[in-house]
């Protein structure tokens, strides 16, 4: 029994050193893995590139990358390293649009165990891209521009005693735009204090306080945000695990006439590897968010609002089915609702607007065929529609797009 409470709080205390590199739950991995890379191309045909712009324009591009993976595990310590570099082009970009964009992605993960008591977790993701993840819970629409976000976050693990252990750590985020994209940049820290009681082998209950504070750029204004969140962690077998905190998020706008807001939070993570051919990952995330906080309530060149309350929920499920050793199916849906509240025009405070909302969804299915023992093929069909009652937000998109990839 003890030996089972130990591993418990060793295991699942890992899920709780990181909240970042997106909302999906990343299982720690349990092998090494050799150096792999993997080069391949993706031609895409786009029915309206540039949605937000306010034309429907389509465009066909070529998305070639090259990327390498490597995991190392020993009884100490643990390095899971990734990078995928690639770029889009455009054969017939609309005008307004470069024919070229960078993309972007680089990862490094450490997990160190110092003894049979304390354990550093640093988590490190890079991305430069175009295209906007929703997975990574910055995200609703797509924008003009390319963006540079990155994420570190570091932590302590301590187990005090066979049931109690403590998890501190500090996250710090940056969002990035060109020039196209103003007021959207970002700046945040957090430090966290989260408790863990290992409740029995398979559960373990959470209580935590963060403390945040982000820099934002031009009309927007900086804020700071206190988190008191209890939570479970249950291990429901060996392949399916549900992470759940819920709470208070209290949220303060540093600017004049802005008022302070009080609201839910909830964060949860569900992974399952049903049987051998299927697998589900799925999250839920609803809270205050400080990313695009102004925006152009009327036409275009109107004036600009800035939302004090953005409240935000976000859910996605994502699932892959192996048909065969050598067809796959996967696919995945995202929904994301906002609403937007204690709006402020940037120029005239006494202008004000409430109750505006945007909801957004994001759907793909697509086929992986093995060819060879090396080449692989995919064919990836994505829809998107957005309704909204800002300018620029209402929208329908879709994305056809075929691929070949090498691993080697």
């Amino acid at each position: 029994m003890k030996r089972a409470l130990l591993a418990g709080i060793a295991g699942v205390a890992a899920v709780g050193s990181a909240y970042g590199q997106g909302l999906y739950y990343s299982s720690e991995t349990k092998e090494s893995l050799p150096l792999k890379w993997i080069v391949g191309a993706d031609l895409v045909f786009d029915d309206n590139v540039n949605p937000t712009s306010g034309s429907e324009d389509s465009a066909t591009s070529i998305n070639p990358y090259v990327g390498v993976s490597f995991v190392s595990i020993s009884p100490q310590t643990t390095w899971d390293v990734y990078a995928r570099l690639g770029l889009i082009y455009y054969f017939d970009a609309p005008s307004g649009m470069d024919d070229t964009y960078g993309q972007a992605r680089i990862g490094a993960d450490l997990t160190h165990n110092f003894n049979e008591r304390l354990r550093f977790s640093s988590r490190n993701f890079i991305a430069y891209e175009l295209e906007p993840d929703y997975a990574q819970g910055i995200a609703t629409s797509r924008q003009a521009g390319e963006y540079f976000y990155w994420q570190t976050d570091d932590s302590i693990g301590y187990r005090w005693s066979e049931r109690f252990a403590t998890y501190s750590g500090i996250q710090l985020t940056g969002l990035d735009y060109d020039s196209d994209v103003p007021n959207a940049d970002r700046f945040t820290w957090m430090i966290y204090n989260q408790g863990r009681y290992q409740l029995t082998p398979q559960t373990v209950l959470t209580a935590e306080y963060r403390y945040a504070q982000t820099t934002a750029d031009g009309l927007a204004s900086d804020a700071t945000d206190h988190y008191l969140l209890g939570g479970v962690e249950h291990r429901f077998s060996p392949t399916t695990i549900l992470i759940a905190r819920a709470g208070a998020q209290f949220h303060e706008v540093d600017a004049a006439g802005s008022d302070d807001s009080v609201s839910p939070y909830v964060e949860v993570a569900l992974n399952s590897q049903i049987n051998t051919a299927f697998s589900v990952r799925s999250f839920l995330r609803y809270g205050l968010e400080n990313y695009d906080t102004v925006r152009d309530v009327g036409a275009a060149g109107g004036p600009l609002f800035e939302f004090d309350a953005r409240r935000t929920l976000r859910i996605g499920v994502a699932g892959e089915y192996a048909l065969s050793q050598r067809l796959s199916l996967f696919g995945g849906v995202d929904y994301i609702n906002t609403s937007f509240d204690e709006g402020r025009d940037v120029t005239d405070p006494t202008n004000t607007a409430d109750g505006l909302s945007e909801d957004l969804i994001n759907a793909y299915i697509g086929l992986s065929v093995k060819l060879t023992d090396y080449l692989y093929g995919s064919a990836t069909y994505n829809h998107t529609t957005s309704d909204s009652d800002l300018f620029g937000g209402e929208y329908d998109r879709n994305r056809f797009s075929v691929g070949l990839r090498a691993e080697f």
